[in-house]
């Protein structure tokens, strides 16, 4: 049986050695020149910047995907907080709603969060 975790973090272990080999052959100066369209992007590095959404997307991703159980968490608000922090994330791509009521980061914006958690720890 397939294990979503090992899967998750397969392909994330693939993606990182593709970037490495491709940051060896392309100077990161050079890469940033040639990226265009970062305005366009504000509405989606927005959303990470509130200390509330970032720990409910903490939360969710350790497994409380409920709004009932993300307002059991200290300092995130009432369930209308909540509910508003939640439609700002899941606008942007951080989230989806696999199920009614349910939330969870969708697969591909996992290893960019990693990716994102990562960098700025340096």
């Amino acid at each position: 049986m397939e294990n979503p975790v090992d899967n998750r973090l397969t392909e994330l272990e693939a993606r990182i050695a593709a970037l490495e080999s491709a940051a060896s052959s392309t100077p990161p100066e050079q890469a940033l020149r040639e990226r265009a369209g970062w305005a366009e992007l504000a509405g989606v590095l927005g959303a990470l910047g509130s200390p509330v959404r970032l720990t409910l997307l903490e939360e969710i991703s350790r497994g409380r995907n409920t709004v009932s159980a993300l307002s059991e968490v200290d300092g995130l608000g009432t369930s209308g907080q909540i509910y508003h922090h939640l439609r700002q994330l899941t606008a942007e791509g951080w989230l989806h709603s696999p199920s009614r009521g349910t939330f969870a980061v969708p697969p591909p914006r996992v290893v960019a969060l990693l990716a994102i958690l990562e960098a700025l720890q340096r």
